[in-house]
């Protein structure tokens, strides 16, 4: 066995590490999807119930459940933490590395193999969504090995690689619904016809390894589907594969929507630093796909790159983090051009496309700047202008010592390492200090923080009309009810604050300093605790509601 491979796959699962380990604890939960995520993983070592997932004490029926599963066990071993809840995701970014490298490493070249590697892992959304408590990850990384897989199986016959990819898929179905077999049938499928089209021979799998397959998936699919099925019933399933998985696409689920050209930024800003060898590594795909030994690869990566863009792009619903399943096409891509680029004289064009990076720096940081002042916030960022600054620089030297390395044919293949050091410095930088630098733009802990501190047995707590609900609810105790705003008129009784602050002797309520005076009080005594940015925390106590304000 050439252990070749298996060296660039360690060195690749440590460079990922770089780039998601590093305070993967520090700061508190981003609201929304982290903090909902957290918070049904939390449940069900509160409720005990591996087959039901739960929110806030209600039955949630929007993603699988193979990342709560992950989670769960993480914060059972570890506590229940930002880093027991975060840490799938950064094993499985780490593992998308590693695979990525190794794959490459098989098919072109064990320096190819580093380069893409490399570029996965410092690629701004790759680390950034490695860092999260979501389940994209393992989404991205079971359709990685999946798509890799049925490449090594159809291009060699390789009944591991067969079996490797159906077992991934399983996972990553298991991970997010059906948009995983989806994703990986958008590449395999476009790569499977340029194959044919460039008459070269597939090794199709026998039908008994069709059949072998497929029973892996189902193995690992089937079991939890059925027992939901039968836990909640079959509209439980309808909820969760209908309404959360095609009604994203077909329609826009929370707001969540956007123009065509929606994943444009998106891409440029989380393949950054690398995008802007994106563009010639295309260009060289486009000649190389017809012409070396080694063009089934880049048909494969031009695939990966094109066709997920393109699909998720027509969808409705648009979120940043959907199109990260696709950056290991364009991190093939770019690893490939700079294998070509080491070995040739004239390297004028990479040194002119290595000079867009440092210009691209100091367009974003312009253009951070304009932001912040046409939304007044220079004031909030002014503490955080040095930490800003030393970010831009760590990716400015990095793109200069790039630049410089390209210079000299001896040195240019250490190019790619020079500025995926830099950009894994930048991100670190960003994880251990800037971002517990942000904490005071989080209200929601620090008054979560103050509820714990002083509440008693039969205390309620209810969130008025302000977003960050499922952040109250992780850093304190479900139920949280969730109120409308005390001149709103409440559709339902649930969410009327007279009830609420009436049902105990104490009630904590986090709403909004805007509707601090007047305040209806329902005859009750009302403190203000704490204030925190716009959000303040109000206890209510003393005498029984009356029938007055």
């Amino acid at each position: 066995m050439d252990c070749v491979p298996w060296r660039v796959a360690l060195i690749g699962a440590l460079v990922a590490a770089l780039g998601t380990l590093p305070g993967l604890g520090a700061g508190t939960l981003w609201d929304n999807s982290e903090t909902t995520y957290g918070e049904v993983a939390r449940e069900i070592l509160i409720g005990h119930d591996w087959i039901v997932m739960h929110l806030d004490g209600d039955p949630w029926f929007v993603q699988p459940p193979l990342y709560f599963w992950i989670a769960a066990s993480f914060a059972q071993l570890l506590g229940v933490t930002e880093f027991a809840v975060r840490l799938p995701s950064a094993l499985a970014t780490i593992a998308t590395s590693a695979v990525l490298g190794y794959a490459v490493a098989r098919v072109a070249n064990p320096r190819a193999g580093l380069f893409a590697s490399v570029v996965l892992s410092s690629a701004l959304m790759q680390a950034v969504v490695g860092r999260l408590a979501i389940m994209d990850a393992l989404l991205d990384c079971g359709v990685a090995i999946a798509i890799l897989g049925c490449f090594g199986a159809l291009a060699t016959g390789s009944r591991r690689a067969w079996y490797a990819a159906w077992v991934a898929l399983g996972l990553a179905t298991l991970a997010k619904g059906p948009v995983a077999p989806v994703a990986v049938l958008l590449v395999i499928g476009p790569w499977m016809l340029w194959e044919w089209r460039s008459q070269r021979r597939l090794a199709a799998p026998g039908a008994l390894d069709w059949f072998g397959g497929i029973a892996s998936f189902a193995a690992i699919v089937l079991p939890w589907t059925i027992a939901l099925a039968h836990a909640a019933g079959f509209a439980a399933l309808g909820e969760l594969f209908g309404h959360y998985t095609f009604g994203r696409y077909v329609g826009t689920i929370e707001n969540q929507g956007g123009p065509i050209w929606y994943y444009v930024p998106v891409l440029v800003l989380g393949f950054f630093p690398w995008f802007a060898f994106l563009i010639p590594a295309s260009l060289e795909a486009g000649r190389a796909a017809e012409a070396d030994a080694e063009g089934s690869l880049w048909r494969l990566a031009l695939a990966w790159t094109i066709v997920p863009f393109a699909f998720f792009s027509l969808a409705n619903t648009k979120l940043p983090n959907y199109i990260a399943l696709e950056l290991p096409g364009p991190a093939i891509l770019v690893a490939l051009w700079f294998d070509g680029v080491a070995e040739r004289d004239d390297r004028r064009a990479a040194l002119a496309w290595s000079a867009l990076v440092p210009i691209t720096i100091g367009l974003l940081a312009f253009g951070v700047a304009i932001f912040s002042s046409t939304n007044r916030l220079s004031a909030d960022l002014a503490p955080l202008r040095l930490d800003l600054a030393l970010l831009g620089l760590v990716m400015f030297v990095g793109s200069a010592v790039c630049f410089g390395l390209l210079l000299a044919r001896a040195s240019a293949w250490l190019a790619p390492f020079a500025l995926g050091a830099a950009s894994l410095g930048a991100l670190s930088i960003g994880a251990l200090v800037v971002e517990p630098a942000v904490e005071r733009f989080k209200p929601i802990p620090q008054l979560a923080a103050i509820i714990e501190r002083e509440r008693r047995p039969g205390d309620v707590v209810g969130i008025q009309s302000v977003s960050g609900g499922q952040a109250l609810t992780f850093y304190t105790q479900p139920v949280v009810a969730h109120l409308d705003g005390p001149f709103e008129q409440p559709p339902g009784a649930a969410s009327d604050p007279r009830r609420l602050v009436c049902s105990a002797a104490r009630a904590f309520v986090v709403s909004k300093t805007v509707w601090a005076k007047p305040y209806p009080t329902y005859g009750r005594t009302r403190r203000v605790l704490a204030v925190s940015n716009q959000d303040v925390l109000y206890l209510f106590d003393g005498p029984p509601c009356n029938g007055s304000d």
